[in-house]
């Protein structure tokens, strides 16, 4: 596999182009990238925030369609999802649970309070008009509050200012359509449009399926920006999707069983900034509606949030900042669950939080930055977490010490949940907590050439599971105890990009026993290059490699040990008059594989694309 590897690296090349960074204002309409600041950090405190972050440009160069074509492409993070695009998907950031990823549109949780554990589904993330990815590795419970055990992932909206039309698919069953139109009228204001449509029918969910099962989604934005004067922006967005999808209950139930994702939210604030401080205040409510028909039995689930969140920085001198804000947030939730299994709950969660930072650089080579954030939930009562970090430089070395804590208020569910196998929820139920060490080493050769390396260790305790009688949810004497080390080497120059990463984890209960579906060993390569063709002109191809180790899952009988992986994507593009030729190629070795296991994933897929920017 690492000798075809290498043959392709060798083969194709390409590039990827750098716009801009976008000031704060931004009355013009420059296109550029989106800049987004990591709530509860100040200037210095910001120093030391890890995070891997995806534009729209390489959103797009990618070839991304949904979450998981960007998730796959980073290490120390595992996902799955039940059969093709528009299945229920999951993520295990480093060996963590999956209900411990906290998700997040522009800095607000979003995460659905109808699923039995607050899970975010990421198979319903189509993301042709998300502006900005963010991900957040690691205990986040200081800057995100409840949830970020495992890490947190951001989602951004914003203004695209390259009015653009894009179509791409392989045929009349699996296309997808996607257009952004920016205005800026008269009176100051910018008006964005962005609008989607993917439809997808490959194969069929279950492994050894009978039927191709299909799906289709539909998003919308709409963002408004307004500068009230030099120093106070007025901002606003509605964020919308509806995904439509197949999908097969088991090996005999497959026909007639379809389910409807629908999600909107809405967000308005201001934000105001000077020459030592920024503010931003804003409010935000969503929405989330699902129905799954089961040949006429139908499950409902809803739920709905409402956030007020405010937060102010201060630079105080050349030595010292600080941060400090408050975020109330009201979750309300229902869900019926018929037939063979029959499950319900309904209720609401209160929390208010508030947090403050500060960063102290001591001299040009060290900073000291502490985070903290008290909790106060209608039901678990007040829980603190924080962070503390210290940076040293050495050279051309960059040495960051970190040590954090977070949490995991229980479900809705949990709480008050029932089920007709007895098992009820539990309002005594404390949240599940988190502590974790890391080392992030940073080593620049030079100015091409930089190496990164994260080692960790966590733990997670006092963890929600059923009891057992099976009568109720408890807080588990057994913790799960996650070590691991990140490492990349990024190399660029010449109109190219090469980035080599490796991944060592393992993720266990305290009585030694594997936690399933987290391997123990991942790495890959991704490269990108500008070429220009005496034949074809210039050119700019990406390509993708990811190797997945082996690593325990339910099989439908017993849990075995599932092979391993390595999976090739290659996207070309060619700037044709204007417009903007694409070829894309998933799974480009065509592997055959399920991952969770007796759930297929698609093989090899080729798709032409058309962008026309105007």
């Amino acid at each position: 596999m690492l000798i075809r590897l290498f043959l392709l690296l060798c083969i194709f090349v390409s590039n990827v182009n750098a716009l801009e960074k976008c000031k704060w204002d931004n009355r013009n309409g420059i296109p550029c990238l989106a800049i987004s600041k990591t709530p509860n950090t100040s200037k210095y405190t910001n120093e030391n925030i890890v995070k891997k972050v995806f534009n729209k440009q390489e959103i797009v160069s990618l070839g991304a369609k949904d979450t998981f074509d960007i998730l796959k492409l980073i290490s120390g993070l595992d996902y799955y999802q039940s059969g093709q695009k528009g299945q229920t998907g999951a993520i295990f950031m480093r060996g963590s649970e999956s209900n411990h990823t906290l998700v997040l549109l522009n800095g607000i949780p979003i995460n659905d309070q109808s699923t039995t554990n607050g899970i975010h589904d990421f198979g319903q993330d189509f993301i042709q008009t998300v502006q900005q990815i963010e991900v957040y590795k690691g205990s986040n419970g200081s800057h995100f509050g409840p949830d970020a055990i495992g890490g947190a992932i951001n989602f951004i909206t914003d203004i695209d200012y390259n009015n653009s039309l894009s179509i791409s698919g392989f045929n009349f069953d699996n296309n997808s359509v996607d257009y952004n139109q920016t205005k800026i009228t008269d009176n100051g204001w910018h008006l964005n449009f962005k609008g989607a449509v993917n439809q997808i029918k490959t194969d069929s969910a279950i492994a050894k399926g009978s039927e191709n099962d299909g799906t289709e989604n539909y998003q919308i934005n709409l963002n408004g920006n307004k500068w009230i004067n030099d120093n106070l922006k007025f901002k606003s967005t509605f964020y919308g999707r509806d995904t439509h999808s197949d999908y097969d209950k088991n090996a005999s139930t497959e026909e007639n069983i379809t389910s409807e994702n629908q999600m909107y939210a809405i967000q308005a604030g201001f934000e105001n900034l000077s020459n030592k401080s920024f503010d931003n205040f804003i409010i935000h409510y969503h929405n989330y509606d699902r129905k799954y028909n089961e040949q006429g039995i139908v499950n409902n689930y809803y739920s709905k949030s409402i956030t007020a969140k405010s937060e102010r920085d201060i630079t105080i001198n050349d030595k010292l900042s600080y941060g400090y804000g408050a975020e109330y947030k009201y979750d309300w939730g229902a869900f019926e669950n018929r037939g063979s299994y029959n499950a319900s709950t309904k209720g609401h969660m209160k929390n208010f939080g508030f947090f403050a930072n500060a960063g102290y650089k001591i001299n040009e080579n060290q900073i000291l930055s502490i985070y903290g954030r008290t909790d106060d939930h209608n039901t678990t009562g007040r829980n603190q977490t924080y962070k503390l970090n210290f940076i040293q430089i050495l050279g051309k070395f960059k040495f960051g010490l970190t040590h954090s804590t977070g949490l995991r208020n229980p479900s809705l569910y949990e709480l008050y949940g029932s089920d007709n196998y007895g098992i009820g929820g539990n309002t005594k139920l404390n949240p599940e907590k988190s502590e974790t060490n890391e080392l992030n080493v940073e080593y620049n050769f030079s100015e091409t050439i930089k190496f990164t390396s994260t080692g960790y260790r966590a733990k997670v305790f006092d963890r929600i599971e059923t009891n057992a009688a099976y009568s109720k949810h408890e807080n588990k004497l057994i913790d799960i105890n996650q070590e691991g080390l990140e490492s990349e080497l990024l190399i660029s120059g010449n109109n190219q990009n090469v980035g080599l990463y490796t991944n060592f984890s393992k993720s266990r209960k305290a009585n030694g026993q594997a936690q399933s579906r987290r391997p123990d060993l991942s790495y890959g390569a991704n490269y990108s290059k500008k070429i220009n063709s005496n034949i074809y002109g210039p050119l700019n191809l990406n390509l993708n490699y990811k190797h997945t180790g082996q690593y325990i899952d339910w099989d439908g009988s017993k849990n075995s040990r599932q092979k391993s992986t390595d999976l090739v994507d290659l996207s070309i593009k060619k700037n044709w008059f204007g417009n903007i030729l694409s070829i894309n190629l998933t799974n480009l070795l065509n592997e055959r594989y399920e991952k969770p296991a007796t759930y297929s994933q698609d093989g090899r897929q080729l798709k032409v694309g058309f962008n026309r920017v105007y």
